[in-house]
């Protein structure tokens, strides 16, 4: 990757990264389920544009896509005659059906769990969770938290030296990406103080934020013909409440989040996709990479990072096996476990290969495939799905 003139080396340490906390974000969550939002959950009509690239939302015909807003009934539930949302990345035109025989899908307890119990001290560190893609869905998430034990009935870190990790893609398409990231952004502090670490991923829908903030309508080459970020983030879900809220630090913190991690042999992903290994041959090079692309804040670069990180369905198929095995040799660990691409598709539950109507997605817990060495955590709650916050390793 060419460095930019002048460049020094980014130089990133936890505290920055994962700790920095606004102040208004330093209180615990009180009442907030069932508050209505401050603004209806749908966003703005996206622009017409020229050629998108192949990975992203394509404009509908006569070059506009809107973003439906409908605030009836549960918010994951936005279409509850079975459309699929028309903001929704990738569409149906370029997501495949899988409806494979080879796969498990583990089911996960509903039932609250009790608070994960401290290891005593110099006894290693304490139990690991993932949490799924979250898009703005701060309610579900503070209920799936709270379900495993994570945080107590005002949203406070409850977990002692639990160890917590989201895999990206916390705003757009629902009603409060802010107070997502301002919550995960809390909790990091909280566990910290805990003795234990609330820590995030980079998915592709943060280098769309970042780039939509950043960028705005600069032209950038798609490789498909001339794009914007703004008009991007506007076809993928941006909403503007969340553009109108988004501060200096919400974007400081985004920047500093690292793209891949190894945690107890799970090696953690957003996308599932091999493009990570274009970054690099390491874990730390990966990251430092990725770091370097969006501080030299140059639109082209950083379009073409976000390009790579909305790839998707590299683990599935007959090649699928191999693909992990090849990350796996590269970055260590024994299971890649990657948000990104929803499982309702990956298991045939929203529409069909030639077209029919299913009923509606039902999610009972993560998805392993590639011979069990993928594990997809996106439950789909922006169709109606599931949020996932699971512990690992997985039983079953």
């Amino acid at each position: 990757m060419t460095q930019g003139a002048g460049q020094e080396p980014v130089v990133r340490t936890a505290t920055l990264r994962d700790f920095r906390v606004p102040p208004y974000a330093r209180v615990p969550v009180q009442g907030h389920a069932g508050e209505p939002p401050s603004e209806a959950p749908g966003g703005p009509v996206g622009a017409s544009v020229g050629p998108l690239d192949p990975t992203l939302h394509l404009p509908l015909a006569g070059g506009a896509s809107s973003i439906v807003a409908v605030a009836t009934g549960h918010p994951g539930n936005a279409f509850p005659d079975g459309d699929l949302p028309e903001g929704y990345t990738p569409t149906e035109r370029d997501l495949p059906v899988i409806n494979r025989g080879d796969t498990v899908q583990v089911r996960v307890d509903p039932v609250a769990a009790p608070a994960p119990a401290p290891a005593p001290a110099g006894e290693g560190p304490g139990p690991l969770y993932v949490v799924g893609d979250v898009h703005g869905y701060l309610d579900e998430l503070l209920a799936a938290l709270h379900a495993q034990g994570l945080i107590d009935e005002n949203g406070s870190w409850a977990a002692g030296n639990a160890r917590l990790w989201f895999l990206g893609d916390f705003t757009d398409r629902g009603p409060d990406g802010i107070g997502v990231i301002d919550l995960v952004m809390r909790l990091s502090a909280e566990a910290a103080a805990a003795g234990g670490y609330c820590k995030a991923l980079m998915g592709n829908h943060e280098l769309l934020l970042i780039g939509a903030k950043r960028f705005a309508d600069t032209p950038v080459n798609s490789g498909a013909g001339t794009a914007t970020f703004q008009a991007a983030w506007l076809l993928n879900g941006g909403q503007k409440h969340d553009m109108d809220r988004l501060q200096d630090v919400h974007l400081q913190w985004m920047s500093r989040l690292d793209a891949v991690v190894e945690e107890d042999g799970h090696l953690l992903v957003h996308s599932d996709t091999t493009a990570y290994l274009e970054y690099g041959s390491t874990i730390e090079d990966v990251n430092e990479t990725v770091h370097e692309i969006i501080n030299r804040n140059d639109a082209d670069e950083v379009w073409d990072l976000f390009r790579k990180f909305t790839k998707r369905f590299a683990f599935r198929d007959d090649a699928g096996p191999q693909a992990v095995q090849e990350l796996l040799a590269t970055y260590g660990g024994r299971r890649i476990v990657h948000g990104h691409s929803p499982i309702p598709y990956l298991l045939g539950q929203v529409g069909t290969e030639d077209g029919e109507e299913t009923s509606g997605p039902v999610v009972d817990g993560p998805h392993v495939y590639a011979d069990g060495l993928a594990i997809a955590m996106d439950g789909g709650v922006t169709m109606a799905g599931k949020l996932l916050v699971v512990q690992l390793p997985l039983n079953g």
